[in-house]
């Protein structure tokens, strides 16, 4: 049973924050993610898009963004356990007990859920249902691995958008292929595109993929048109994601909808059990990144206190002794 004093369910900025201030606290930390890379629903829908609400930042990437928040924790040595999902809660001698998937337990002083709007499940693209090769992704941790690639992009929402503007100096090709005329990015972000050596091509599906361990190109059918055959290394299915809290609504946390209720202390009606960021709900909630790296300071405070009850709340400023 792998043991740490704090266990932050969610990878992404608020449970990168958490990791750090844990960290800062002199706290072990453990980060677990059902997705395989750090930054939560940032890394996986807008990497390239510009935040422009993080204290401190005119503009910044969310790519960037992630990167600096993993490089604040980093001294600090956290866990991160990722694409792996937190599926059961128990308690022994008081301390929670995680199960994960795969039946790795994880035994801790308390528990952070920063896991955002819950679990993330890809879209499918229909067509990719029946393909048993390789080649069909749902995001690009590594851009430059698709450099000189023809890449076949099918989406019309930001996350689409702003993968075609990152790979489009990187491939040997890009195409956007959306099923209706109408995007839902961001008008300023499709313009750009526009400006870009993409193809991008509405009222089209995908109906057919060719190769057999690895895709080696694609059907697109457009509404009233013939078929047409492309040549593809990679289908970049940016169809978006669904989210719940998957098994975490069965851990007996006071729900409210899809939210986890939690009081001033950020601390739910569990015992040890802290949550922070977008996942959480109380009157007066404002859901921006900048409020659940606030939200994050807090759980991991008063988690602190329920770990040791002689520690102080408030260990003082980051900067106190420097």
């Amino acid at each position: 049973m792998r043991e740490v004093d704090v266990a932050v369910i969610g990878a992404g900025p608020a449970g990168l924050f958490a990791a750090y201030y844990a960290g800062f606290r002199g706290l072990s930390v453990a980060l677990i993610d059902a997705l395989p890379e750090p930054g939560g629903q940032v890394t996986a829908m807008y990497p390239e898009k510009l935040i422009l609400d993080v204290a401190g930042f005119p503009a910044v990437k969310g790519r960037e963004l992630v990167a600096n928040l993993v490089a604040q924790a980093a001294p600090f040595h956290p866990e991160y356990l990722l694409g792996v999902r937190a599926e059961k809660l128990s308690y022994l001698d008081e301390r929670p007990v995680l199960g994960l998937a795969g039946g790795e337990q994880v035994r801790c002083g308390a528990v952070v859920v920063t896991g955002g709007l819950g679990s993330f499940t890809p879209r499918p693209l229909p067509v990719a249902e029946s393909f048993t090769g390789g080649g069909i992704v749902y995001f690009v941790p590594q851009p430059t691995e698709l450099t000189d690639r023809h890449v076949l992009i099918v989406g019309g929402g930001d996350s689409a958008f702003d993968w075609a503007a990152t790979l489009a100096p990187l491939a040997r090709s890009v195409t956007l292929a959306h099923r209706r005329d109408r995007f839902r990015a961001h008008a300023a972000t499709v313009e750009r595109v526009r400006g870009l050596p993409v193809r991008v091509v509405v009222n089209a599906e995908v109906t057919k993929l060719y190769g057999e361990e690895r895709v080696t190109g694609a059907e697109l059918t457009v509404r009233g048109g013939p078929a047409e055959t492309l040549p593809v290394d990679t289908v970049v299915a940016a169809l978006g994601f669904t989210a719940d809290l998957g098994p975490l609504a069965e851990w007996g946390l006071t729900l409210d909808r899809r939210h986890i209720l939690v009081d001033s202390a950020m601390a739910t009606n569990l015992p040890r059990v802290f949550a922070a960021g977008d996942i959480t709900e109380y009157p007066g909630k404002v859901r921006l990144i900048a409020t659940g790296f606030g939200e994050a300071a807090t759980a991991v405070n008063n988690a602190a206190v329920a770990i040791d009850p002689t520690a102080h709340l408030f260990p003082g400023h980051s900067s106190d002794g420097t």
